[in-house]
């Protein structure tokens, strides 16, 4: 069939013929979405985690210094390792929680209980479904690390769980809350960049050091088995805040490029003894996204060359321009900054401004909320403060009945690169459309925002 017949007979158009299509089933009758959903208000918090390996020490040791928490579970298939968290909560003044081990379905019992508001799930990838699908049907708000989910059946999966359960379904995206992430949120929030035409982000991390942290080889295995950006939210998380997807925008088709796996057998070799000929992820791999807006999006993800930590964060605007990595910058046309102070005029259209000028404007573009926040954030620490900044504000919504400041279509935005850059890659680096996970509501909230109470 021609694609001028096919258009005839589709009524699509020619881009949508070119662009690979992945479904979007239709929203279950009776169910509406969960755009700024709120719960009633929970005073304290009654929490259990599930997943006391690399990252739900942290998350326990972190919401034994919130007030208003209360510790009721805690779940891992190793029971050393929730015995190390009970210790945390000893030297913290806390109560032992109740212990969950032994067996992979031991964490269905501490979702059964009727005392727990909130499911904390930090265990490896490949779990953290079934998991959140199994607390919010037994009446519990989820959190999620990250990446929530892994394909797009797991993505529709807690997109209608949430939306059926009208629970609270957030991954925990931490990158979301650093603090020049949060500054230039603002900027941008305030006009400083103009229109915000182009973002990037990354996971580039090389993970020579850690593969052998990771529980029974798991995350090595993840990426010896998939090709795609397998780890994309800290990444795009923070850029599409700044673009305001499904707040008024919303990322329509993405192309994604690859390297040959060259460096990935060679781990696996070293660790294992093993040849890996087979290996999926590409050292290094490349998503151009586009949205409806006309914005522009570049996301890398690369754990497997030695090359620098980054998370490549730009923004760039019509009249401004900010970048975290390799070290941080700011650069505004002149007329932009006239009302600021005479110490920020005259700057040079082609070279960031100086240091001790791009210092002050970042601390005074800091929200309001983590300006009061960040001494104890960067004391109770977690990646320098921004972990205890997420999970105070899940925290603080949670208590105070307010929508998150990351929902359920956040999640499956961030997490869709994973298998959508699988299926460019696989296809030629043909685009591929993105799904409106909202399911047409992508533009009814404008603008993203924190929710406080009044």
């Amino acid at each position: 069939m021609t694609m001028a017949w096919l258009m005839v007979l589709t009524g699509i158009t020619a881009q949508e013929v070119r662009m690979l299509q992945t479904d979007v089933p239709q929203r279950p009758v009776g169910q509406r979405d969960v755009l700024q959903l709120t719960a009633p208000p929970i005073p304290t918090v009654r929490v259990g985690f599930i997943g006391l390996g690399m990252r739900g020490p942290g998350a326990v040791e972190r919401f034994a210094q919130i007030d208003g928490t209360d510790i009721k579970g805690l779940c891992d298939v190793e029971a050393n390792r929730v015995e190390d968290c009970q210790k945390l909560l000893e030297r913290h003044g806390r109560p032992r929680a109740t212990a969950y081990s032994g067996s992979t379905e031991a964490y269905k019992k501490m979702c059964e209980r009727t005392d727990i508001d909130l499911i904390y799930i930090a265990t490896d990838w490949v779990h953290h479904v079934p998991l959140a699908v199994y607390a919010m049907e037994h009446g519990k708000h989820v959190a999620i690390e990250v990446p929530a989910a892994l394909d797009m059946d797991e993505i529709w999966q807690l997109i209608n769980t949430s939306e059926r359960t009208r629970l609270h379904c957030m991954m925990l995206e931490n990158c979301v809350y650093d603090f020049f992430e949060l500054a230039a949120l603002n900027m941008a929030q305030q006009g400083l960049f103009g229109e915000v035409l182009h973002v990037e982000g990354s996971y580039l991390h090389n993970l020579d050091d850690f593969w052998t942290a990771y529980w029974d080889n798991w995350r090595l295995d993840y990426n010896a088995k998939h090709r795609g950006d397998v780890y994309p939210t800290h990444g795009i998380g923070p850029d599409c805040q700044v673009l305001n997807i499904h707040r008024g925008d919303r990322m329509e088709y993405l192309v994604a490029m690859d390297t040959k796996p060259y460096n990935g057998p060679r781990v696996v070799k070293k660790l294992t003894g093993n040849d890996c000929p087979d290996f999926q992820n590409g050292d290094q791999t490349s998503t151009l996204i586009r949205t409806l807006q006309g914005k522009t999006m570049l996301i890398q993800h690369d754990v497997l060359t030695p090359r620098p930590y980054s998370r490549m964060f730009q923004v760039v605007g019509s009249d401004g321009y900010a970048s975290k990595y390799p070290v941080n910058q700011l650069l505004f046309r002149s007329s932009t900054l006239s009302n600021e102070s005479p110490d920020y005029q005259n700057l040079n259209a082609h070279s960031a401004m100086p240091d001790s000028l791009c210092q002050a404007m970042l601390r005074k573009y800091l929200p309001p909320f983590v300006q009061e926040l960040q001494e104890k954030a960067r004391r109770v620490g977690g990646h320098g403060g921004m972990d205890f900044l997420m999970d105070y504000r899940l925290v603080y919504c949670l208590q105070n009945g307010l929508p998150l400041d990351m929902d359920v279509y956040d999640m499956a935005e961030w997490c869709c690169l994973g298998p959508l850059t699988r299926l460019s890659l696989e296809n030629n680096s043909m685009p591929v459309a993105i799904p409106d996970f909202t399911r047409g509501a992508w533009d009814r909230v404008k603008g993203f925002s924190y929710a406080f109470k009044k």
